[in-house]
């Protein structure tokens, strides 16, 4: 099967690889990461490692990150003679690990799932173990780990029901690559029984919670905010709607829906933050159709042009939804009010905000289940419902203020997974 794997692989790479590079050249994407990706300019990096233990960490992305930063931090303190290794696939990932991950001693972008690169990466690398954030499996380096004694862990794991299916369809190439894995630390029991279904041994699961908990909470600093603050101009007790992670044909129903909101408060502002950029000149265009045409995009401010009286704010750069989110008076959560599976409550609810999302809300079924309990989330089936319960909340501000205390108050009473998480791998060191 790893034969037919790195057929496919081949296959896809000659495809992809001219989109690619017309990306580095036209844009400047990728251009910090790709010589990486192919082995290159690691050796220099990894040079200065100490003599002690070394441990590797993988997170994808930013919302990774987000779950690794405490388990590092954790694992530093139960074994200062660890040097750890941290990677990242993308480019925002590493920005954000090398601004939150203290602990790490190097920081390289993770190699392309080529075996020749791999086998380069890991000889300069020389892990002692390899721990994989989520559900991250390459098959061809969780091989190559096996083939060199190196340890390999799931930290965080977390299988959405989309995943799950696709997984399943193919159970008979996945079992063979989770036989690579020594163990897999999951977020849930759904989680960790999806792992089982897979083809992963029960007897190498462990169910030890969310660490992105445990992360959120500790980012969350009036510094941040100050930040964030003074960069929109925001004025005192100035009124935010924010939108976030939100996908195509959510826009539309946001700017609808705060149309309906300034006509009964006038002085409302509203941020808008796609999760992907490249569609901001799709909203852009929606909000002329709508004729408003004083908004400001981040990529703007950063220029150095001030937010004056623009009532709309576009933000168009990656990494900055989370600090985006104090500012909020309400928050829209995205990828929900479409089929997308939904995106990160926690992020908002860490600031103590009341969070309205859709009914698709599979990838986060159990943040939902933890914060409509408290009463800190709220679903909504569209337009009109999330009309309706804006207006409500603003109505009754003291309500509104408490019910996104007791979301702020789940994140709180469910911190404690990253020393189990530490712990797993210490153990494995």
């Amino acid at each position: 099967m790893h034969i037919l794997y790195n057929i496919i692989l081949f296959g896809a790479a000659i495809i992809i690889a001219p989109y690619y590079l017309l990306k580095i050249i036209f844009t400047g994407k990728y251009r910090k990461s790709f010589i990486q990706k192919l082995g290159g300019r690691q050796a220099e990096v990894l040079a200065g490692l100490k003599g002690g233990p070394r441990v590797w960490i993988h997170a994808v992305s930013v919302g990774e990150v987000t779950a690794a930063a405490p388990i590092a931090a954790c694992l530093k303190v139960k074994r200062p003679d660890v040097e750890i290794i941290f990677s990242t696939s993308t480019e925002t990932g590493q920005k954000m690990a090398r601004k939150f991950i203290k602990e790490a001693a190097a920081f390289i972008y993770f190699p392309l799932d080529i075996l020749p690169i791999v086998n380069k990466v890991i000889k300069m690398a020389r892990p002692d173990v390899f721990v994989l954030v989520e559900t991250e499996l390459w098959p061809n380096f969780l091989r190559a780990c096996k083939t060199n004694g190196i340890k390999t862990l799931m930290v965080n794991g977390r299988i959405s029901p989309r995943s799950y299916r696709r997984y399943r369809l193919t159970r008979f190439f996945w079992k063979r690559v989770l036989n690579n894995l020594d163990a897999a630390g999951m977020i849930s029991g759904i989680d960790s029984k999806r792992l089982k279904r897979i083809g992963m041994d029960c007897a190498k699961i462990k169910v030890l919670g969310n660490a992105k908990y445990d992360g959120l909470a500790a980012m969350v600093s009036p510094a941040l905010q100050e930040e964030i603050t003074r960069r929109f101009n925001a004025r005192v007790n100035e009124s935010f709607f924010v939108a976030g992670s939100t996908h195509e044909g959510e826009e539309k129903i946001i700017i609808h829906v705060y149309e309906e909101i300034i006509k009964l408060y006038p002085d409302f502002k509203l941020i808008i933050v796609p999760r992907h950029i490249e569609r901001t000149n799709d909203i852009l265009d929606l909000l002329k159709q709508a004729n408003f045409n004083d908004f400001i995009t981040l990529t703007d401010i950063n220029k150095g042009r001030q937010r004056k009286d623009e009532r709309i704010i576009i933000v168009d750069v990656i990494g900055e939804l989370f600090k985006v989110y104090s500012l909020a008076t309400i928050v829209y959560c995205g990828g929900s009010l479409v089929p997308k599976g939904g995106q990160n409550i926690l992020e908002a609810a860490a600031w103590g905000k009341i969070i309205f999302y859709g009914p698709s809300m599979e990838d986060f079924n159990q943040e939902r289940t933890l914060l409509e309990e408290a009463g800190g989330g709220i679903t909504i089936r569209g337009e009109d419902e999330l009309l309706r319960g804006i207006i409500q909340m603003l109505a009754h501000p003291e309500e509104m203020a408490s019910r996104g205390e007791r979301g702020k108050a789940v994140v709180l009473a469910n911190i404690g997974a990253s020393a189990g998480y530490a712990a797993m791998i210490d153990k494995h060191i």
